[in-house]
């Protein structure tokens, strides 16, 4: 017996699926959204140079330097970022703010937090939709690896 999800079905227009799951977002908002804080520019450069500079000492301790490992300034960078992002992504998770306390600390008595996230989902999830519909021709292609393998012959050995 098929089913409102059957594949073989029409599927519901893109903008009623999306308004159906935007919805279900929306409600779980207050459980399910957190607010959490970002450190942008400057502050972001500012702590990588401090990890580049702090590598480049403890390496050279080491004995690791430019003059000895020529190409170490890309595994510097690339240290000091997840470092960085190490960081930022620690202090960011003990900060968290639900919706209902940032509707509070803005004086947003009327939810307009809440309709502009709505309005956002919405637009995301059509957009999501239609980039992986637009691409939907290369996935049997993409898919095969997945496929199940053929059924052994009758008769054949293992």
């Amino acid at each position: 017996m098929a089913n409102d999800k059957d594949s073989r079905g029409q599927p519901e227009p893109m903008s009623s699926q999306a308004d159906g799951v935007t919805g279900d977002l929306v409600r779980l908002m207050p459980r399910d959204l957190v607010f959490v804080m970002r450190f942008m520019g400057e502050s972001q450069y500012r702590l990588q140079s401090h990890f580049q500079d702090f590598i480049r000492v403890e390496l050279a301790a080491g004995g690791v330097t430019t003059e000895t490992h020529p190409m170490i300034h890309l595994f510097i960078e690339n240290h000091a970022i997840l470092l960085r992002d190490f960081v930022f992504s620690g202090v960011s998770l003990s900060r968290q703010f639900r919706v209902d306390e940032i509707e509070r600390l803005t004086g947003d008595t009327t939810s307009m937090i809440r309709v502009d996230i709505w309005d956002q989902l919405k637009s995301h999830i059509e957009t999501a939709e239609k980039q992986f519909h637009s691409q939907a021709g290369t996935l049997p292609e993409l898919l095969s690896a997945f496929e199940k393998p053929p059924a052994p012959l009758a008769g054949s050995k293992k």
